[in-house]
């Protein structure tokens, strides 16, 4: 659902990918190949909120802000599933974990990983390539090259999922039984863990 709101309509570049069941207002700009999950609400009601290219908040999170504020999701930034941005800024290719809760004027820089269920404290500045955990989140060390990769694996599949969206997601009534034919989805990412096996 995408929502004017005094005046403000959300701007989405047409490669992206707003899913129906999420809500996205007002002064909101949404770039390239980004994807918004069902449940996630961007509120650019109070302030601009802009998602560069590539940046995926996916299911159930919140983007908001206090008013006068204006915040930025730096291109191919990563949102985990129920994850909370307020009024904070995040860097270039960083990865927020599920739940994590990130609070106002909190700087998030460049390739940082945040941990799921973190709380980052407001006016937090992260320095980039930092591995974040924790309630209050702290740093613990350094992103390495290999986890940096790991990530941006990911990313890559929810920077190609508005294409697969946009092609094939269709409101459909369910089958009653499971086909015959029915087969598993290839396996197409490995856990942190098993990557870095590798």
């Amino acid at each position: 659902m995408i929502y004017s709101f005094k005046g403000y309509t959300p701007v989405v570049h047409e490669t992206s990918f707003v899913h129906p069941l999420a809500a996205v207002t007002g002064n909101v700009i949404i770039g390239k190949n980004c994807y918004i999950g069902p449940g996630a609400a961007i509120r650019g009601d109070w302030g601009q909120i802009i998602l560069e290219d590539g940046v995926n908040v996916q299911e159930n999170c919140t983007v908001h802000m206090f008013p006068g504020k204006s915040i930025t999701l730096k291109e191919s930034a990563h949102v985990g599933h129920g994850a909370i941005i307020h009024g904070a800024n995040l860097g270039r290719n960083c990865l927020i974990g599920m739940n994590t809760v990130i609070m106002d004027d909190a700087e998030i820089g460049d390739e940082c990983i945040v941990g799921a269920m973190a709380f980052v404290k407001a006016e937090t500045k992260i320095p980039k390539r930092s591995l974040v955990v924790g309630n209050p989140a702290k740093v613990i060390k350094e992103v390495s090259d290999e986890m940096i990769a790991w990530k941006t694996k990911g990313t890559q599949l929810y920077q190609q999922l508005p294409a697969d969206c946009h092609e094939s997601l269709k409101e459909v009534e369910p089958l009653r039984d499971v086909p015959d034919n029915m087969k598993l989805q290839d396996s197409m990412y490995d856990t942190l863990r098993d990557f870095m096996k590798k």
